[in-house]
């Protein structure tokens, strides 16, 4: 059976190439059919990393935002359509809009009104961790940045919504993805 999955993508440079390239190896070895749901920002850092064309061939079906509730995704998503929600990579913005109850753009919407329904939502938020972290650049240098503390407190704050689930790194998508059919709706 294939699955069918809702995959957001905010406008965070730190993580969206290992993310496109998750997206990738998900499609080569898994059943899914992917649709891609992109905020305005994410649009902006897929074209700046040259990534939009495979976030599009890696998908069945590609949505922008044009704002929180256009295109209108949500209601697909409530009746099933999708068998779960994945946002990787989230951005800080996000991660405490979402931390916080704050639904005014397509992704952060999308969250809030999924977890009403018994849908599983995976977030990969990008700033979990204190300390530093070391990205890449579009054209493949490498940038140190610093995590400020407030948003590791909003990554940890997601971890208490319920039918919400926190993934640690890149590398815990394949698998969150084969567990979704499995999880519990209740």
């Amino acid at each position: 059976m294939t699955l069918k999955v809702a995959w957001g993508i905010t406008g965070s440079g730190d993580l969206m190439p290992e993310t496109v390239a998750a997206m990738a190896a998900v499609s080569e070895t898994q059943d899914v059919e992917i649709t891609a749901v992109l905020s305005k920002a994410a649009v902006k850092v897929l074209r700046w990393y040259k990534l939009t064309d495979e976030v599009e061939r890696l998908s069945r079906k590609v949505i922008v935002e044009e704002d929180a509730n256009s295109p209108f995704i949500v209601g697909p998503m409530q009746i099933g359509r999708y068998d779960c929600f994945l946002v990787a990579p989230v951005t800080a913005n996000t991660t405490a809009k979402v931390a916080h109850g704050i639904a005014d753009t397509i992704v952060t919407n999308a969250v809030a009104q999924v977890g009403k329904t018994d849908i599983p939502i995976f977030m990969l938020p990008v700033d979990q961790r204190p300390g530093t972290t070391v990205t890449t650049r579009p054209g493949g240098e490498k940038l140190t940045l610093t995590i400020r503390a407030l948003d590791v407190e909003n990554a940890e704050r997601l971890r208490t919504i319920e039918g919400l689930r926190v993934l640690g790194g890149v590398h815990e998508i394949a698998e969150a993805l084969r567990t979704c059919p499995e999880l519990p709706r209740d």
